[in-house]
């Protein structure tokens, strides 16, 4: 069964696309936590963090170095956060590996 995310990058829901390429889409949250939040997701359907493989190394690589790249072009110089949530506990609600980018604001710590 096809995720949300599945959805967005099928063109099938719209989303406000800021990135893509052959291994990783990103769009914009569409209930931003910060002045910017946007999302990088991998076109290969992986459920979970924990679901990644030795093979998946590189694809994460991606995911963390296009995340860094557009949080910089989007004004984050003075920092930013990254996170993948896994599973249930982790805060997970769409089963498709992503990950959110925060900034231009103030972070807090422990995050909640």
């Amino acid at each position: 069964m096809d995720t949300l995310f599945d959805k967005i990058i099928k063109r099938e829901i719209p989303a406000k696309i800021i990135y893509e390429d052959d291994q990783v889409i990103a769009f914009h949250d569409i209930a931003p936590q910060a002045p910017v939040h946007f999302l990088v997701v991998p076109k290969k359907g992986i459920r979970t963090l924990a679901d990644l493989t030795e093979d998946d190394k590189g694809l994460a690589g991606h995911i963390l170095f296009t995340a860094q790249r557009l949080a910089l072009e989007l004004g984050c110089e003075e920092g930013f956060r990254v996170v993948m949530n896994c599973n249930e506990l982790g805060g997970q609600t769409v089963y498709h590996i992503h990950m959110h980018v925060l900034g231009q604001r103030q972070m807090h710590w422990p995050p909640g």
